[in-house]
This record gives structure tokens, sequence and C-alpha cells, in this order.
């Protein structure tokens, strides 16, 4: 007779976004009575983001390099239509957030910074940049976190190891299975590391820095609100023709949650990663995509992008007109592309977007200065968009392919079964 589990060990194997909920309860109630014991555990916070971001570079170099390895010819990944979503759905945010700051217009009470960054001076900068990025030696691309660098070596290697002889591809899956074993191992602990986080963020900052910014922040969350549960709902739903909100809610919940905390999209790859095989999509599919998303899929990124420009452009009172908003919409979306994929990667955009409506740089970096002070939730809830997304947009993209098959298998059937049913004519 097995004995009863204990109220750990039901805790350990239960849940683990319900394990996520109860450490930032925990989070919260320690940051409220102990302030000084929460920043003291801020460190296992550290640890738990600094193992995801230490094993997330390998963890795409050896995936992305196995699945194309290893695919068999003939097979459909559906990475184009994939693709096509994320840049749809990255325009739609940037265009989204131009409508929403022109009826709800933000005005700052800009004054001096001692911020020191260095901002792209252009677009052509970001491109030259990105072009830079995906030639970069591969080993200091692992190094950095240079995502782009690492997925064009990734691919690269994959396209040669498929004409390797399949004991080579066997030993490139097997080192592919061991690291994602290790990333489990690194998941089980995001309760323990995000209630750090949580604490940490709550006994430092609270939201007393956040009161003077709550009209800005009010526009911010709202458009990334729309976008999750409006406009990404729609695409899906446009994508599948089926419910939308079932996938939309659990990517939310077990994606978006994660990254809302970690701050960080090439940090959640990880866990965007264990999301799409448990949602059963494609290997080959998801390998590939979830890396490229965490880089090119920044839907949140174009929201904060387009709201902080437009927020110095009503402050100094610049008129603009529908061509001007239509271009930004464009240009936040291509600089978004080329964010970061780190805390705060979309900031150091602001001064390209604002250089389209004659914002001295001053000014611009000012902007960015504020952002940085409402980052605290800013920039979490544009990673959960983000990241969430990725997983999203996937699967839509997996399901509708599904669809597809079946709807042409099922044609196919239908006609076999006319033929088979027509009588046979004998030649007299």
């Amino acid at each position: 007779m097995n004995p009863t589990p204990t109220l750990l060990q039901r805790f350990l194997n239960g849940s683990l976004v319900m394990q996520i909920v109860i450490g930032i309860i925990a989070g919260i109630v320690i940051a409220t009575i102990s302030p000084s014991s929460a920043i003291s555990l801020s460190f296992l916070g550290d640890l738990f983001v600094g193992a995801l971001k230490a094993v997330a570079p390998i963890l795409v170099f050896v995936l992305v390099a196995s699945s194309i390895a290893n695919q068999k010819k003939g097979t459909h990944t559906n990475l184009k239509p994939i693709i096509n979503l994320y840049l749809v759905g990255t325009l739609l945010a940037a265009s989204t957030a131009v409508i929403i700051s022109s009826f709800f217009p933000t005005t700052l009470v800009l004054e001096a910074t001692d911020i020191q960054a260095t901002p792209p001076e252009g677009i052509l900068e970001v491109l030259h940049t990105l072009l830079f990025k995906l030639i970069d030696n591969p080993v200091n691309a692992l190094i950095k976190g240079n995502f782009i660098g690492i997925l064009a070596w990734a691919v690269g290697l994959g396209l040669a190891l498929q004409h390797a002889n399949q004991t080579t591809k066997n030993v490139v899956h097997d080192l592919s299975n061991g690291v994602t074993k290790i990333v489990h191992l690194v998941i089980r602990f995001a309760p323990i590391g995000i209630f750090s986080l949580v604490a940490n963020t709550f006994a430092e900052t609270g939201f007393s820095a956040l009161r003077g910014y709550s009209h800005l922040l009010a526009v911010l969350l709202g458009c990334m609100i729309l976008i999750a549960l409006v406009v990404n709902p729609v695409i899906v739903y446009v994508k599948t023709k089926r419910n939308p909100y079932p996938l939309i809610f659990q990517c939310l919940r077990e994606s978006g949650v994660t990254a809302f905390f970690t701050r960080s999209s090439a940090a959640n790859i990880p866990v965007n990663m264990e999301l799409c095989e448990k949602l059963d999509l494609h290997e080959d599919t998801y390998s590939v995509s979830i890396p490229l998303g965490a880089t090119i899929n920044m839907a949140g990124a174009s929201i904060t992008i387009t709201v902080l420009t437009l927020a110095a452009v009503h402050t100094l009172g610049i008129e603009f007109d529908i061509a001007t908003a239509i271009l930004l919409s464009v240009v936040a979306a291509v600089s978004a592309c080329g964010a970061s994929g780190v805390a705060g990667g979309s900031l150091l955009l602001i001064p390209l977007a604002c250089s389209l409506f004659g914002v001295p740089n001053e000014v611009a970096m000012q902007v960015v200065a504020i952002g940085f002070i409402i980052g605290v939730v800013q920039d979490s809830a544009e990673t959960a968009l983000n990241s969430s997304t990725d997983v999203i947009f996937t699967a839509a993209a997996c399901y509708a392919a599904e669809a597809k098959n079946s709807s042409i298998e099922t044609v196919g059937e239908a006609s076999y079964a006319e033929e088979e049913a027509q009588p046979i004519k004998i030649q007299g």
C-alpha cells in the first residue's frame, strides 16, 4: 500500500503554474513584511535568470542544428506562415499603439538625465547591426547570447549535417535531448526564482516610482492587453477558424507569467519549448520558430517604441499627419525586430523613431530614462506579450496546417469512395 504523499510532495509534483502563482504571492508577502529579507534573497532570482540565460543559447544551437540535420526530405515545417504571422502581428501592434496614443495623448515632465546610452542613429544602422550579428563568430555568439548569429550557425551546421551518416545525426540528436533534460531541470526551479524576483522588485520599488507615470503606463498596458486579448485572437481565428481563447489563455498563463518576471525573451525560450511540446506541436517547426520569435516577434517592443515616441511628440506639441503615423508604425515594427532579447532592449530604439518627427536626441534620451523608470512594469508586460505570442503564432500555423491536411485527406477519401461506388460498365 502506497503511503499518502505529504503536502510538500504534492506541491513539488503539482502544476508548475500553480507553484509559480504561490511563489508570486509569497514574494509579495515577504516584501511587505520584511523588505530587507526580500532583498537579501535576490540572489535566488539572479541564479534562476542566469541559469536560463546560460542554457538558452546552447539549447537553441543544438535544437535547431539537430532539427535541420535530422529533417526528412519533404517534411513541411510551416516556418513561412509563422514568420508572416510574426511580421503581421508586430505591425498591427505598432498601428494599434498609434491609434490609442492619438485618442489618449500623453504628456511628460522632461528633466535632465544622467543615463548614458548610445542609441542607433538610423534604420540603416539597425540593419547594419543585424547583418554583422549574422556573421558573428559562433563561439562569441554563444558567449554573448547573440541569437541571430547562433541561428545562422545552427542552420548552416544543420544543413551541412544533412549529408552526414546516420550515426553522426544520432549523436547530434542525443546531444539535443541531453540539453533539453538540463533545461527541464532548470525550469523546475522557476517557482523559487520568481518568488525571489517578485520579492526583490516589490521591496526595492513598490509602486511609488510608477505613480507619476500612471497615464503613460495605462496607455502602454492598455495597448498590450488589447493586442493580447483582441488582436491576437482575431489573427488566430482567421488562421485556424476555431475558438482562439483556450490557446491564448494557456500561452499567457504558462509562458507569459514566467516571461513577465524574467523580463527576457531569450531566457524564456526553454519555457516556450516545453510549452510547445506540451501542445504536441511539430518539433521540427517549434525548435526553429521559437528562437526566431525571440528575435523578430516583438509586438510588445513595437508598442513601447510607438507609445513613448508619441508621448515625446505630444509633449513638444508637434503636429503629424496620417502618412507620418503610418511610417512610424512601419519603422517601429522594423526597429522592434532588431530589439535585443534582454530586459529593456526596446528602449534604446526610441530615439530612432523620435527622429522621424525631428525630436532632439537630448529629449529622446530623457524619454528613454522615463522608460527605465517605468520598466518595472512596462518591460515585464512587454516581454510577457512578446514571448507568449511566439507560442501562439507557432501553434496557430501548426493547427492550420493540420486542418488543411485533414481536409485534403477527407476530400481524397471521398473521391476514392465515389469512384468505387460507380457501376462497372461491361462492353458488349
